[in-house]
């Protein structure tokens, strides 16, 4: 499965901050279907993730019925993006 979509960078501030972008309702139902196949465990969903000109292994994570994407560091810097950008995120999951 192979999806894009616009999102919001957002920084978590938990015991481990970090930065994620929330996948819509739309793509999420379309991941579910999918989930039992690819997920390896706790719901996490292996893909690999697009944003920019940087391409970079991860899984999304269940939350509130839906998936997010973690951001790292280094795609961040790379791309020159951070919390509140509005970004572009490319998914491909299961192939």
């Amino acid at each position: 499965m192979q999806a894009s979509f616009q999102a919001e960078i957002w920084y978590w501030r938990g015991p481990s901050p970090w930065f994620f972008a929330t996948v819509p309702p739309d793509v999420c139902a379309h991941i579910h279907e999918l989930s039992a196949e690819v997920s390896y465990g706790w719901g996490m969903i292996p893909a690999i993730v697009r944003i920019g000109r940087t391409d970079y292994p991860t899984a999304l994570w269940p939350k509130d019925g839906g998936y997010i994407v973690p951001i790292k560091t280094l795609v961040r810097r790379a791309e020159e993006i951070d919390e509140g950008d509005e970004i572009t995120v490319g998914l491909t999951i299961g192939e």
